[in-house]
């Protein structure tokens, strides 16, 4: 058995636990992480803003990176420009 520990970023903040868990091996680590990863995401996607990023890593018992998932949000063109009073709408 292997010790394990979650970190989370969410732009500046980065914190990881301070309890470790532990699994068989990184195969049981790994579906251990998508599990948790998929109950936090439906909240973390709708609270996301633009051009931020969010990311849960599973570190070894040395806090050394094994895994990581990570959702990004990009804005990826500018925001239509408004008429300068031509629209006339009802």
């Amino acid at each position: 058995m292997s010790l394990y520990f979650f970190r989370i970023s969410t732009g500046r903040y980065s914190g990881a636990a301070d309890q470790p868990y532990e699994f068989e091996d990184r195969a049981a680590a790994w579906t251990e992480m998508t599990e948790v990863c998929a109950n936090l995401l439906g909240s973390i996607a709708r609270n996301l803003k633009p051009n931020a990023k969010w990311s849960m890593e599973l570190l070894d018992e040395n806090k050394q990176q094994v895994f990581r998932i990570s959702l990004v949000s990009e804005a990826v063109c500018a925001a239509p420009a408004r008429s300068m009073g031509n629209d006339r709408r009802p």
